[in-house]
């Protein structure tokens, strides 16, 4: 009876979601291709985006048929508009938006160049500004709507050497918080997941001993994992009443 029980709920859950569409950006690899990966499991419609990374947004696919994979550089409005176009045609609403795309690059403040500037906030601040612009038409209609934007911990305390990533992990957050005010009457939600250090691809360079030495200094004692950020994602979408804010998930290594 307990085992039918719980069969009933996941399906009822899955049912429930079934009919929900969401764009992930960046799903190619790291946190973007396990949030895609997550909400397809709970049978919700999921264009997973990708620019360069072909290779592995197909192997996405193959071992998740129910997703679809969309090539465009969300920093580039006419390609996000074709991504928009192509989901909204398929169909016919977006009721959730993650904004995960983004790069880094470790240098000096002195040795940042205007191309690197250029290249870091528009990959990671821009293209979020301008997915949020294109989603909002179909989610005012329809008045209902969730963004989540993947953001930093180096948002909120800065990071020596990374500081134009900082810079544009802070502006998601600015904007985090500013559309949640404006969007609010239209019943669509927006809020920020602040990782801290998480066991991804991105990461998996950093030297071990640096990395020990990160664990020493986190309350938890251990870096964070994918699924760490994955469960909070699925709960922002169950949820209905939290708006403007930013959920750092750091294992205490910094609490505000």
């Amino acid at each position: 009876m307990v085992e039918n029980q719980e069969v009933n709920i996941m399906l009822n859950e899955r049912k429930k979601y079934k009919m929900k569409v969401a764009i992930v950006t960046g799903a190619s690899r790291g946190i973007g291709r396990e949030i895609a990966r997550e909400l397809s499991s709970k049978g919700i419609k999921v264009i997973a985006n990708y620019n360069k990374s072909e290779e592995q947004a197909k192997i996405l696919k193959n071992e998740n048929p129910e997703i679809d994979i969309f090539k465009a550089d969300v920093s580039n409005r006419s390609e996000i508009k074709q991504m928009i176009g192509y989901t909204t045609k398929k169909y016919g609403k977006i009721d959730i938006l993650i904004n995960n795309a983004g790069i880094s690059e470790n240098k000096l403040f002195t040795d940042v160049t205007d191309n690197d500037w250029n290249k870091i906030i528009n990959n990671n601040l821009y293209s979020a500004f301008c997915m949020t612009q294109e989603v909002l038409p179909n989610m005012i209609q329809s008045k209902k709507g969730n963004i989540i934007n993947i953001s930093s911990i180096w948002g909120i305390v800065g990071a020596s050497c990374e500081s134009i990533y900082a810079i544009s992990k802070a502006g998601i957050d600015a904007m985090t918080k500013s559309l949640a005010k404006e969007l609010g009457p239209s019943n669509i939600r927006v809020n920020s997941i602040a990782p801290g250090i998480i066991d991804t691809e991105m990461n998996k360079n950093i030297n071990v001993n640096y990395i020990e030495g990160l664990k020493e200094e986190i309350p938890l004692g251990k870096i964070g994992k994918v699924s760490d950020i994955t469960k909070c994602v699925n709960w922002l979408i169950e949820d209905e009443y939290t708006t403007g804010q930013i959920i750092s998930i750091n294992g205490g290594w910094v609490i505000i």
